[in-house]
């Protein structure tokens, strides 16, 4: 029991959801009997429900997947799985499944009234009730502890990502050598900014300034596949990570979502506008590739407002020069 508690301990320890998972399977791999453990990513796309295997033990140890979901070749249907598609259609805590020699749990991790992530354990013989109730324990310990991850990481006000986990994710996928292709599916980063929200909150007030925001963010959510990022920079400033996306989709994306912000009905404030920048994160560092989508953001904002504008573009026309951030400023 001492092991246990120690590894329960050492999984607590952990304040990013990724190290928590492999935490979490190290754990469970330690446990008797177990075959494999892994962590399945649930996600929407091309409204299909498909999983993914994000992280999974091999000869011993846990490895995660380097590739991102939309694109992971181990994708496949939720359908494929029906146990566990039934019992996420049910809003279910557990599902079964058992072959000769082959016994396998699953169970989906719900937050806020969806399951992003299921543990899957397999072991070589069936679930004694004394050894569901361990796994059910360090279950039950990661569940709580993902779900208070995930509120320090949401803005209490729009219940977006918040400013504080941007840096981390915005690192994970910066970087890489640049692809003159526009056809190269790339992730990109967005930055929105709400046109006169000054305005807004001196003629209406706070409190609709507040509804407009809370509005804004719903429009957001609406409007981008799950795969996205979608984040309160601060303000009346929100980021929006774009995964794996041609340069011809992001601008689709950012323009669907430009225009369904200027044809919404704003309760008593009418209509609002966003200015965007937006930038591929093929540069080397946070704080560059945050600079040049600020720079295409307020280029957009100097020449009429309610429009996108991509870095590169204005770059290669002249209207802007190129700037290079030192790595050494501080993001925040």
């Amino acid at each position: 029991m001492k092991p246990l508690l120690r590894n329960l301990a050492e999984m607590t320890a952990h304040r990013d959801h990724l190290r928590l998972e492999v935490s979490v399977l190290s754990t469970l791999l330690r446990l008797g009997h177990i075959v494999q453990v892994r962590a399945l990513e649930l996600f929407e796309q091309d409204g299909a429900t498909l999983l993914r295997p994000r992280s999974w033990s091999h000869n011993g140890l846990i490895v995660s997947s380097d590739h991102d979901a939309a694109s992971d070749p181990q994708r496949i249907p939720l359908s494929s799985e029906p146990e566990l598609a039934q019992c996420i259609a049910a809003a279910g805590e557990n599902a079964e499944r058992s072959t000769p020699r082959r016994y396998s749990l699953w169970l989906p991790v719900w937050h806020a009234g969806r399951a992003g992530t299921c543990l899957e354990i397999t072991q070589s013989r069936a679930f004694t009730r004394h050894h569901r109730d361990v796994i059910m324990g360090i279950f039950l310990v990661y569940q709580n502890y993902q779900n208070l991850l995930e509120y320090s990481e949401r803005d209490a006000l729009t219940g977006l990502l918040n400013r504080k986990t941007f840096e981390e994710q915005l690192t994970r996928l910066a970087g890489g050598a640049p692809d003159d292709d526009p056809d190269t599916p790339r992730q990109w980063l967005a930055v929105i900014d709400i046109d006169h929200f000054k305005q807004v909150n001196d003629r209406f007030g706070h409190l609709f300034g507040d509804e407009v925001l809370i509005l804004v963010a719903n429009v957001l959510r609406s409007q981008f596949k799950s795969q996205d990022r979608i984040f309160r920079f601060g303000g009346e400033e929100f980021v929006v990570l774009l995964r794996s996306a041609t340069l011809a989709q992001a601008r689709q994306a950012l323009e669907r979502m430009r225009t369904a912000l200027q044809a919404y009905a704003f309760p008593q404030v009418g209509q609002i506008t966003v200015s965007i920048g937006f930038v591929a994160l093929h540069l080397t560092s946070p704080v560059e590739i945050l600079g040049c989508a600020d720079q295409a953001l307020y280029h957009a904002k100097e020449t009429g407002r309610n429009k996108i504008c991509f870095y590169d573009d204005l770059v290669h026309s002249g209207a802007l020069q190129a700037k290079v951030a030192h790595d050494d400023v501080e993001l925040f």
